[in-house]
């Protein structure tokens, strides 16, 4: 079995981290996730080399210059990247790898990988309205950060039809099942949902 690379993107507030905790949670899929670093402050109970590698601006920046980053992406004003020796050490081992990246972010690899390597899922909200009850009810952001979070996922969502596969998170268990689904099935690539 070759390493396979399998993004995962969705705006935020889509449940695209719970989905990811399941997914992980289900030993039989055999998934590794790809940790990414970020400039944002870490949330409460996230741990440092857990959720995200977290660092500063100057820092990202520098390992940006030294080409370290296989993908990376300014989202809502903080910088995200993918280390690429971290996903190349994967691939090496065979491992699938699941990554839990923007749409900026999945168009960059997908530039540098051949489609066998890869499979890119997209994954909506029900709604715009869904989605903003969603992040009010996380608590975690300002009526102002809700504000640009949901005009950012309006963005985000014109680029759902550049992935593999788009699945609607309206049902967390139904999209769960359509998710490893395609994870289990993916010897075929197949053309968007």
């Amino acid at each position: 079995m070759a390493g396979r690379l399998i993004i995962l993107s969705a705006p935020s507030g889509a449940g695209k981290t719970s989905l990811v905790k399941a997914l992980l949670e289900d030993s039989s899929l055999q998934l590794r996730l790809s940790i990414s670093t970020t400039t944002r402050s870490p949330r409460p109970g996230e741990v440092h080399g857990r959720e995200y590698f977290f660092t500063d601006v100057p820092t990202f920046e520098q390992r940006i210059a030294k080409g370290e980053f296989l993908e990376w992406a300014r989202v809502h004003d903080n910088l995200y990247g993918t280390a690429a020796a971290d996903v190349q050490a994967a691939l090496d081992r065979e491992d699938q790898l699941l990554l839990e990246i923007d749409w900026q972010g999945a168009a960059q690899i997908r530039a540098r990988f051949e489609p066998d390597q890869l499979m890119s899922i997209f994954i909506l909200p029900p709604s715009l309205g869904e989605l903003r009850r969603r992040l009010e009810n996380r608590g975690q952001d300002s009526q102002a950060v809700i504000d640009r979070r949901v005009a950012a996922a309006e963005a985000e969502m014109a680029h759902a039809d550049e992935f593999d596969h788009v699945i609607m998170n309206q049902d967390f268990s139904v999209a769960l099942a359509e998710l490893k689904r395609l994870i289990r099935h993916h010897d075929s690539p197949t053309q968007p949902e």
